[in-house]
């Protein structure tokens, strides 16, 4: 009874307005740049790592179609944030409609919850190459591949759907979102009911999503250093390593911030920390995958370097 009698002392919320990283006009301007730059290298770099694993046959393994995946999550990802972001600024206008603050909040979540299964299987592939070599093509083939991948996608959306399609209905408080996009935590702080029954979900979700990838992820790597410590030579130990390190560094950076973004207890949430945190997950994130797992990789430095002898032959150059 009181819940509606609140709802009724508020106007129905056809927009949202975010107040974004800074009110300043000259760090408003700076923003603008730095986060135009981010964008176009995230965008290029992993619609890079998308085309090599296309086009060049040896990158036709496990390991590079779910590479792709990780891509292309980064780029809608990316794509679902800046972009508004950069025309607000342009603009002045701090408006985003209600339709598209629900996009956001629902996607930024699927997508994120997709990262997690995604970076899972990823460590799951790479504990059969090198505990398991001899069954590795047996194991991982591409239908094994493309069902991982499936499922990955599926149960992030299963898991995102149910928890956020209770969130809406109790929003009919304030529409100043101190953020620079529309996310769950943000919102769940403008509701005019109860939010301990949405802030248990979203607890339990994150425990799904997080901590069980985050601990199969953690035993695969606790099985693979003990694979790699039984290995010989010093060269092979650094040749085994190598293939896990640019993973177990996108793992870390993606855990840390989503564990500190999803965990926390509403009350301990400060707008400040998680516009940061939120920066880098949700922008450097997707920029510097596709750079550590290019810098110290040479199959794709050797697959750029075929694809553009290739284009230089076709085009004649």
């Amino acid at each position: 009874m009181k819940a509606d009698v609140e709802r009724k002392n508020h106007s129905v919320v056809t927009e949202f307005i975010l107040l974004g990283l800074s009110d300043q006009r000259e760090l408003q301007e700076l923003i603008f740049v730095v986060f135009s730059l981010v964008y176009a290298v995230a965008v290029l770099g992993n619609l890079t790592i998308i085309t090599l694993a296309s086009l060049d046959t040896q990158l036709h393994t496990p390991m590079y179609f779910f590479l792709s995946n990780l891509a292309f999550l980064n780029i809608c990802y990316v794509s679902l944030v800046v972009p508004k972001m950069l025309t607000n600024i342009l603009t002045g206008s701090k408006s985003i409609p209600y339709e598209l603050c629900a996009v956001q909040v629902y996607v930024t979540v699927f997508l994120g919850s997709a990262e997690c299964l995604i970076l899972m299987v990823m460590a799951f592939d790479r504990y059969v190459a090198i505990c398991n070599p001899l069954r590795y093509n047996t194991i991982m083939n591409r239908r094994v591949c493309i069902k991982l991948a499936v499922a990955s996608w599926t149960i992030s959306f299963l898991v995102t759907a149910i928890p956020l399609s209770l969130l809406w209905p109790v929003l009919c408080g304030p529409n100043t979102i101190n953020h620079f996009f529309c996310e769950t935590p943000s919102l769940v702080t403008l509701s005019c009911e109860d939010t301990s029954q949405i802030e248990t979900m979203m607890f339990t979700g994150s425990i799904f999503t997080l901590m069980v990838p985050l601990f199969l992820v953690l035993v695969s790597y606790i099985r693979i250093i003990q694979a790699i410590l039984k290995i010989g030579s010093a060269a092979g130990r650094q040749k085994a390593f190598s293939t896990c390190s640019s993973h177990m560094t996108v793992v870390t950076i993606f855990y840390g911030t989503g564990m500190f973004m999803y965990m926390q207890p509403q009350a301990q949430h400060s707008p400040d920390k998680d516009k940061v945190v939120s920066v880098f997950y949700a922008v450097i994130n997707p920029m510097l995958n596709p750079i550590i797992y290019s810098l110290r990789n040479r199959e794709v430095k050797g697959a750029l370097g075929r694809v553009l002898q290739r284009c230089k032959v076709f085009w004649g150059l």
